[in-house]
């Protein structure tokens, strides 16, 4: 089994008009998505190692830190034997609901001396 990085991904546009919802609205569309969540994970969640959302982004260049925003809403580490049957292992996951959302899926590339 080979290791890949997920990459949960939603245009910050997009997560900007979802918050502007009134509450119940987006409670209710939050709920339904947990329920779609929740049953994906118990139909694949073996194949899942970790998981996290990612917080606020510190962009550090050459000319320093800043805030910026990015589309990465939270990552995955996932087992599988391809990156084919990694990354079907997401088509039409619950993430989808969120209107213009993206998964990544790439192998991790462990480098010599570095983990």
């Amino acid at each position: 089994m080979s290791k890949f990085l997920v990459l949960y991904m939603a245009p910050a546009e997009s997560m900007k008009a979802w918050m502007a919802q009134p509450e119940d609205v987006r409670k209710a569309d939050q709920d339904k998505m947990k329920g779609e969540w929740d049953a994906w994970m118990k139909a694949n969640g073996d194949k899942i190692t970790e998981s996290a959302g990612a917080g606020k982004t510190k962009r550090v260049t050459a000319e320093g830190v800043a805030d910026v925003a990015n589309d990465v809403m939270m990552f995955s580490m996932v087992e599988a034997d391809s990156a084919e049957n990694a990354a079907k292992l997401f088509e039409g996951h619950p993430h989808f609901g969120i209107p213009g959302a993206s998964i990544d899926v790439m192998p991790v590339n462990y480098i010599p001396g570095m983990n």
